[in-house]
């Protein structure tokens, strides 16, 4: 019998499950329907914290029968300029896209939130990723590869795009999509008991590419 889980994940993200599996949680996954839209003159982090509290808390409303269980939603948005870069519609979205990003630096911003039957919290990730110039036949072998789709600006840092990386000045893991930092100390706030940040580190399987020249306080 499978063990009753004590957080519910509110994505369909293959890459935030793994991260979230390397911690000892028991959980499950649902898949709330929301509208994935920014706002007008929206600034970044309050767009992903928007998205991330909207997941939450449409996930606490999926489990009638389990509201004592939190709900965790999170969500990425990478920023080139003042410029908000969602996922690719098309192969000509994500060229376009990658083209922004090639050869300067983009932040990438992350927002966890944990729901539970009596509030919401929620924090952001602010991070920078510098990229090398990426000439026409690299980008087209990119998009060949399939990473591109469903990605947050088009790109995967933890798959084939670790080698347009020229510096990564924050939290790895937040580029991915769940920050293990911010993750850790929210589940620890509604009570799920998860090692800290170090003890993670030490036992984690996670591991920057060799390729990102990594620089700031949290390598995870």
């Amino acid at each position: 019998m499978a063990p009753k889980p004590q957080l519910y994940l509110a994505s369909s993200s293959p890459q935030r499950r793994s991260i979230l599996a390397m911690l000892p949680v028991n959980f499950d996954t649902l898949i709330p329907e929301i509208d994935e839209s920014a706002q007008l003159y929206e600034a970044p982090a309050d767009y992903v914290q928007r998205l991330a509290v909207e997941k939450a808390r449409r996930g606490t409303l999926l489990l009638n029968h389990s509201k004592k269980i939190p709900v965790l939603g999170a969500d990425t948005c990478v920023v080139a300029g003042n410029k908000i870069l969602g996922k690719p519609s098309s192969k000509e979205h994500a060229l376009e896209m990658l083209n922004l990003l090639s050869g300067r630096v983009h932040r990438v911003f992350t927002a966890v939130a944990v729901a539970t039957e009596r509030a919401v919290s929620v924090e952001c990730s602010e991070n920078q990723v510098e990229f090398s110039p990426i000439d026409e036949n690299q980008l087209e072998e990119y998009w060949k590869s399939g990473e591109s789709i469903n990605r947050a600006g088009a790109y995967a840092i933890q798959g084939l795009a670790a080698k347009f990386v020229a510096r990564l000045d924050g939290s790895y893991s937040a580029v991915i999509g769940l920050p293990v930092d911010v993750t850790i100390k929210l589940l620890g706030e509604c009570g799920i008991r998860v090692p800290s940040y170090r003890q993670f580190c030490k036992l984690s399987t996670l591991q920057v590419p060799d390729s990102c020249n990594w620089s700031g306080d949290y390598r995870l």
